[in-house]
């Protein structure tokens, strides 16, 4: 299993061919992409999503939020601010759901490397690591 952040998906239903995507699209066959609600909310925010691709997204897994969540969402985004990285709230959220479940998380967004430094979040990034 693994979960994708938004600035994948973005990349992916805009057609861009990039290894993440790649790697997204086989997921997907495969059915291996549980959805992380914060980014869920985040791409049906977008005005233009078409309400197709809007109804295949909602249909997919969606990682349960459990007990105690908030508050280590809280918890783990202070960690990181403590080391002055940055730290948005919604890529904490993003980042907690991950960790909960034990679950990869596929980006293009290298902020998430400071959740993973932080709380041994694991991450496939691309690009990777120069």
């Amino acid at each position: 299993m693994i979960a994708v952040d938004t600035s994948t998906w973005i990349a992916f239903l805009g057609g861009d061919r990039g290894q993440d995507a790649e790697l997204l699209d086989r997921a997907l066959q495969d059915r291996q992409v549980v959805m992380v609600p914060v980014v869920l909310t985040e791409i049906l925010s977008d005005p233009a999503l078409s309400s197709a691709v809007s109804e295949t997204l909602s249909e997919l897994p969606l990682i349960e939020v459990s007990p105690g969540y908030w508050q280590r969402a809280g918890e783990l985004r202070a960690k990181v601010l403590a080391k002055r990285r940055k730290a948005r709230l919604g890529d904490a959220l993003i980042a907690q759901s991950c960790i909960d479940r034990g679950i990869p998380l596929l980006t293009r967004d290298r902020d998430f490397r400071a959740f993973a430094d932080a709380a041994g979040l694991d991450l496939v990034i691309w690009p990777p690591r120069e």
